[in-house]
């Protein structure tokens, strides 16, 4: 038995420049299928609206294509941002996925809109579900899976409860899954500032369920691997360029390595990528190894999700697959 913890995958199903939404969903496909081969412990894809790179903005439509094209690797939502729907639509939606594919499917939960607040109140056709109704809200959702709502039976919800993981960038979220006794993902690839704090809220708050016994901790890494660290550098820089458009108000889809190479950096997209650099794991196999070996010995987490947002879907399968190979070398993937 390995004393590593598995890896797995965050997909955002991204839309390079010259690529339509149709191609990036069959390469978000084609993606869990390496995956899978490789020995990924899950596939989760995460909502997102109005983002023009960006296309998994229906996870259960797309969990549903990844599981019929998967046969052993777990899929889910990394995550639902529940705020954004009717508890009973997600729980109709996830107990009819796990109902087709039990024991595979995870259900990873946010409360924040994974958007701007004008699509947040297009999607919420209003401000009444709001983020500090999300306690009654997830109690909610709760009752449909386990039978206990007075009045409403959800099929097939009942009885075909998805693992439920609670997803987050805050202390909230933390004692939030801790009181429920539930896996935490926390969202150290965008919040690395708080990513000690957030473990240390989780297991404070842990109480074992019957779910979970022990805390299970997860976290979050955006990776670029390649053959060199030179290459990998080269590699990330479209992810650069993309995060400082976003945090200008002006999101971008992922341009050519090419393009980034000869961009002039604004004094203030210098100091933005400040901020980016801290949680960026990039360079060669032995390296990110080495980084992601870091990580686990410094906030003892029981598995990682690697993230990677590159131009090129060839380039972002083989960082998977380096990654991958590095981490299975002399041993093997720990048991989920």
């Amino acid at each position: 038995m390995s004393d590593r913890v598995p890896l797995s995958v965050l997909d955002l199903a991204p839309v390079p420049a010259g690529v339509d939404a149709g191609e990036a969903l069959r390469n978000s496909m084609e993606l869990a299928q390496h995956a899978e081969r490789l020995g990924y412990t899950r596939h989760w894809v995460a909502e997102h609206h109005n983002f023009p790179g960006i296309a998994s903005s229906s996870p259960a439509v797309l969990i549903a294509h990844l599981a019929m094209a998967t046969s052993t690797i777990r899929v889910g939502a990394g995550g639902v941002m529940l705020p954004n729907h009717a508890s009973l639509t997600i729980a109709e939606q996830f107990g009819m996925l796990e109902a087709l594919h039990p024991g595979r499917v995870d259900l990873g939960l946010g409360r924040a809109p994974g958007t701007d607040q004008v699509t947040a109140a297009a999607l919420r056709r209003g401000p009444t579900q709001a983020e500090d109704g999300f306690p009654k809200q997830l109690g909610e959702l709760l009752s449909y899976f386990d039978g206990s709502h007075p009045r409403i039976t959800a099929v097939p919800a009942q009885g075909h409860r998805p693992a439920l993981w609670m997803l987050g960038s805050s202390d909230y979220s933390a004692a939030v899954a801790g009181h429920l006794g539930v896996p935490f993902s926390f969202a150290h690839h965008f919040a690395s500032g708080n990513t000690a704090a957030a473990l240390a809220a989780y297991r404070d708050a842990f109480r074992p369920s019957q779910w979970l016994e022990q805390p299970y901790a997860m976290i979050g890494v955006p990776v670029v691997c390649a053959d060199t660290t030179e290459h990998a550098e080269f590699l990330v820089g479209p992810s650069a360029l993309s995060f400082t458009r976003l945090r200008q108000g002006r999101p971008i889809q992922l341009v050519t390595p090419e393009e980034v190479a000869d961009y002039e950096w604004s004094p203030m997209e210098q100091e933005l990528l400040k901020s980016w650099r801290g949680p960026q794991v990039i360079g060669d196999p032995t390296s990110v190894r080495g980084q992601l070996d870091d990580l686990v010995e410094r906030f003892q987490v029981q598995e990682l999700m690697i993230t990677t947002m590159t131009h090129s879907h060839d380039d972002r399968m083989k960082s998977y697959e380096l990654v991958a190979n590095a981490w299975q070398s002399a041993d093997v993937f720990a048991d989920a």
